[in-house]
């Protein structure tokens, strides 16, 4: 099977870098402990069963017998004590937060991991699918500097295809695992991820039958109702469920005039989001209004105050914060970085500088490959406006709460906090989320938490996501998982031509 990975991943790890490209590639790679299904609810994978405690203060882990490493190495719970302690907790972008309330993790055999929490903590069982808590084989990572191992981008997981060759700018190929734990799979032989940066060939490589599979919506919005029409080709909108995938724009709240949180509202109430639902992506979005996206319904709080769209307004904001129109109709200047993931988060950026414009901001567009971006935005902080997704998850504990957190800024770790928000009161509230056990009170501080970050705006909530895969049409499963964009092909087939 022939499928697109765009952009190039810059790291095939998940567990160090949780970018899309990575994940994708690497859910094939390595098994995660569960996988989860269309209601998210966990299934068995490396780890077999499980089970948490009457006070919820520890989590027990049965893991599977017999599974080994690519390498021949067997697969054990000292594995996933190892990741957990040291790259889960230190380095991992999301589990810094997910995993803070595991104070001890015990090992009483090969098979049994037991999670000894400070406090109960509910997020953990919706984040352990090969891209939430991604195992490392401890024997190839203890004792080196993990963030430059070399495994790093020739990885050996446990999942149905080994890792066989990556060339760069090129081509990443996987093959069969011919010693996974599912016997009998995967079915596919091979699977090649071709690096295609232009998206006009992308489509004409699906048209032709030479590509048979590309997630998070590989094509230009504009092709995806013509290549639906294809007998050779399906659009599939499952397998996101677990992403409720959000796209917002980072206002630098230490730089310049986005210091004052009225220039930030003011910003905000010159970009329709509405416009760029429909206009920028085609509909295959819908406007944000909070950073929790309305997917989580029960954590979406529907009645926070959101800015609504209106020019008269932003520029009585920016007047009334000092920041008057010069005599060219300019009142500041400002740098806008996009993700570079293709066209539609640079057309996101174009229509965001003409909306600027209207109230006298002046935007530049910056364009730069991933690892510029993400230590630009992450770990050098030189930028005004970046625009970016987050995946939200199945709790906001693992998606959103990151982009607000303090102790992340500077770090350069991708991916977390980049607008540099402090406050001592939302950082208590990601605290106190992290361990509270009841689900109402959870609910509770997910609103409080969603009025102080929209009355604050470090980021600007523009609109959901809504992706799609395009897959040949005779490429079969019988499932299709709710994570599926970062699982695995495991199950998948070629169903063969009909016989005349």
């Amino acid at each position: 099977m022939t499928a697109i990975i765009q952009p190039e991943p810059v790291i095939l790890t998940a567990a160090l870098n949780t970018a899309a490209p990575t994940g994708t590639v690497t859910g094939n790679i390595f098994d995660g402990l569960v996988d989860y299904d269309t209601s998210l609810t966990p299934k068995p994978a490396l780890a077999e069963k499980w089970e948490t405690s009457p006070d919820g203060l520890s989590i027990t882990l049965h893991l599977r017998k017999g599974v080994l490493w690519h390498d021949g190495k067997p697969f054990t719970a000292a594995d996933v004590k190892w990741t957990l302690e040291n790259v889960w907790k230190t380095i991992h972008p999301r589990n810094q937060a997910t995993f803070a309330k595991v104070k001890q993790v015990d090992t009483p055999d090969d098979v049994t991991v037991i999670l000894r929490l400070s406090e109960p903590s509910l997020a953990i069982l919706s984040s352990l699918n090969s891209n939430g808590a991604q195992v490392l084989p401890k024997h190839l990572y203890e004792g080196t500097d993990v963030l430059n191992n070399p495994y790093n981008n020739k990885p050996v997981g446990t999942g149905p295809f080994v890792f066989k060759e990556w060339k760069k700018g090129e081509y990443i190929v996987l093959e069969r695992n011919p010693n996974y734990w599912d016997k009998g799979k995967p079915y596919l032989d091979k699977v090649i991820y071709k690096v295609v940066p232009d998206a006009a060939a992308r489509s004409a490589g699906f048209e032709k039958g030479e590509i048979q599979y590309g997630a998070l919506s590989p094509v230009p919005l504009k092709d995806a109702e013509r290549l639906a029409k294809l007998p050779n080709l399906k659009v599939e909108t499952s397998g996101y469920e677990w992403l409720s995938p959000w796209l917002f724009l980072d206002f630098n709240v230490e730089r310049g005039p986005l210091k004052d949180p009225r220039v930030r509202h003011a910003l905000a109430r010159a970009i329709d989001r509405k416009a760029i639902s429909n206009v920028v992506w085609y509909g295959f979005a819908k406007p944000a209004t909070s950073p929790v996206p309305s997917s989580l319904a029960a954590f979406h709080d529907a009645n926070a105050a959101s800015d609504p769209f209106d020019v008269k307004s932003a520029d009585a904001l920016l007047d009334d914060a000092g920041f008057k129109k010069g005599a060219d109709g300019t009142r500041f200047t400002l740098f806008i970085d996009y993700i570079p993931y293709g066209d539609d988060y640079k057309r996101t950026a174009e229509y965001i500088k003409q909306a600027l414009k209207r109230v006298g901001v002046d935007v530049t567009i910056r364009t730069q490959d991933t690892a510029a971006f993400t230590k630009r935005i992450y770990g050098d902080r030189d930028f005004d406006l970046q625009i970016t997704w987050f995946a939200a998850f199945s709790d906001p504990q693992i998606g959103v709460t990151r982009a607000y957190w303090s102790a992340s800024i500077g770090k350069n770790i991708p991916w977390t906090n980049g607008s540099g928000y402090r406050s001592p009161e939302v950082d208590q509230i990601i605290s106190r989320v992290q361990g509270e056990a009841d689900a109402s009170k959870r609910v509770a501080l997910f609103k409080d938490f969603q009025k102080i970050v929209l009355n604050d705006l470090p980021t600007l909530p523009l609109v959901e996501l809504k992706f799609f895969t395009v897959q040949a049409a005779n490429l079969k499963t019988l499932t299709i998982r709710g994570d599926q964009v970062y699982g695995s092909f495991r199950d998948f087939w070629f169903e063969p031509p009909k016989q005349n």
